[in-house]
This record gives C-alpha cells, structure tokens and sequence, in this order.
C-alpha cells in the first residue's frame, strides 16, 4: 500500500516544463464554451445562444508493476438561451448537465501492449426533480501497443445505453511523435488533436471533438422525455504554458450537424453507431437551432506520466 501511495504521489509531483507532447498528460482541465447566437431551422422566430463547459480529471495509481487502476470524471454542462415562444412541453430554456466516470484496470503485457478494461456509469440530466431514470450504463474496452519509440496504436469500443437506446462507438486509438515539432494523438472518432511546437511553451493545432449524448428531462411539464445532444467540433488552437505545468488553451472554430433534440420517453432506436442508426422511427418535438462559431477558453494542469 505504501509503496502504491508512493507511486501515486510521484505521479503528481513529476513536473514538466515543455508544451504537451508524447508521454504526457492532462490531469485536470477546466474549459468554458460560448456559441454565436444563431436563427433557428424552422418554425421558431428569434436566435439561440449557446454556453457550456467541460471539466475533466484523470488519475490513477498502481496496484502492481504491470496492473495500473485508472480514474477519469468529466462534466458536460450545457445551456441553450432562446428568444423564441416555445410550447409548455418543449424544454426552454436547455439547461443540462452530464457527470461521466470512466474507472477500471489497464494492464501492461509482456511485449508492451495495454489491455483497457473500463466501467463507465453516467449521470445525465436536467437537474429537475432528479432520480434514477438519470442513470445510464456504459463501458470502454481498448487494446494500443508501441509500433516503435515514437508511435503507439490501438483499437477499442466505447458502448453506451443512452435514453434513446444502445450506442457503439469503435475506436482508433493514435499516438505519434511525428517529428520534434509534430504530435498527434486522438481517440478517433470522438477525439483528434494535432500539435505543432512553435517553442518550449507555444503548441498551435487543430482539434476535433465529436460526441453523442443524451439527458434525461425531469421538469413536469415534460417528464420522462430525454434530450439528445450531438456535434462535430473543428476548431483551431492555441496552448501556451503559464506556469511549470499549468497551460491556457484557447480555441475557435465551428459545429458541424449540431442538435439538441427532444424525444418522447418511449421514442428509442434499435442501435446505433457514429453516422448509422438501426430501426431509428424517432420523431423529434422540437426543432433545432444551425450551426455557428464556436469560442472556448481552457485551463490545463498537464505532466509527464512515469513510466
């Protein structure tokens, strides 16, 4: 036990004074988000405005030289203003909240490769009269291994019993020091990120983030409807260390086939996977809102992950 404290503890007071690169991690990150107020697709007069935030924390310890237990907790928060007349029964304004915790064991194998083995339980909700038709049930599974010093690959699947049904994602798992300028890492296809050095404390790059996720509706006047979010976020970065390993990180960029749609309950799917959906009949009660420009401003706690 002492020595696993020790360990842990080494872990958080190795300091590393470069921007991110390969070897590295973001421990904790705190990030606000403001959208462009944009006109709605139909029906409604008046724009909405989108705000929001992502939070992550991620540790982990070891239980034994090759068995490591990890820990990763993220917050969605989103909020959707409107200028619009909406029905009682149509939620307005959008205010909801997801908390994500992904734990379990990564194990280390004898040729180098990582066998990922995660639960992943989620609160996903609107805050109003909360209970456990709030909850859903997930899981990660990944394998990576080193291709050589510079290179680590990996396939996966994250799974996922949303509001609206069963949802499979499989993953693409990247992580390559392409040069001394250039790293790219990405759990495709939810997340890509590449990076260029400009100095010891400048990375400049492109950043794509993708993901489904849907909320349960708890107000009375529509309980027991869910809210599905989706969006592909491309945005163009820049990340530049403040202090040891503290970054800001500040991105603009715009959504792709951003939604947040409102469903009956009952109103589910068969399966689903990114871009392809099986037995989907659903029949959304709101109409959404377009694309636009998104902002966003972060705050990272990063360091080198002892080997």
């Amino acid at each position: 036990m002492k020595r696993s404290a020790l360990i842990f503890l080494s872990v958080v007071f190795c300091f590393s004074l470069h921007a991110q690169e390969r070897g590295t991690k973001d421990i904790i990150s705190i990030s606000g988000r403001y959208g462009l107020p944009q006109e709605y697709k139909e029906i409604y007069g008046g724009q909405a405005t989108e705000y929001g935030m992502l939070n992550a924390l991620t540790a982990g310890f070891k239980l034994a030289p090759r068995t490591m237990f990890a820990i990763n907790i993220n917050h969605f928060y989103f909020n959707v203003q409107d200028e619009a007349e909406m029905p009682d029964d149509i939620a307005s304004p959008i205010i909801i909240n997801g908390f994500i915790l992904r734990t379990g064991i990564i194990q280390e194998f004898n040729n180098g490769g990582k066998l990922q083995l995660l639960i992943a339980p989620r609160l996903m909700s609107d805050f109003q009269n909360l209970d456990g038709n709030s909850f859903q049930i997930g899981g990660v599974v990944s394998y990576q291994n080193d291709i050589n010093a510079n290179l680590n690959l990996g396939f996966g699947a994250m799974y996922n019993q949303e509001f609206f049904g069963p949802y499979m994602v499989p993953l693409f798992l990247l992580d390559w020091q392409a040069s001394e300028r250039w790293y790219i890492e990405g759990m495709i296809p939810v997340t890509l990120k590449v990076h260029y050095r400009v100095n010891e404390g400048l990375d400049v790059g492109f950043n794509h983030f993708g993901l489904i996720t849907s909320y349960y509706l708890g107000d009375e006047d529509y309980a027991g409807d869910y809210m599905e979010r989706q969006s592909i976020d491309l945005s163009l970065f820049a990340r530049q260390r403040l202090y040891k390993n503290f970054f800001i990180e500040g991105m603009v960029g715009r959504t792709f086939g951003r939604s947040y749609e409102q469903y009956d309950g009952d109103d589910k799917i068969s399966f689903g996977l990114p871009l392809v959906t099986f037995g989907d009949d659903r029949t959304a009660k709101n109409v959404t809102f377009n694309d636009g420009m998104i902002f966003t401003l972060k705050l990272i706690f990063n360091m080198k992950v002892p080997e």
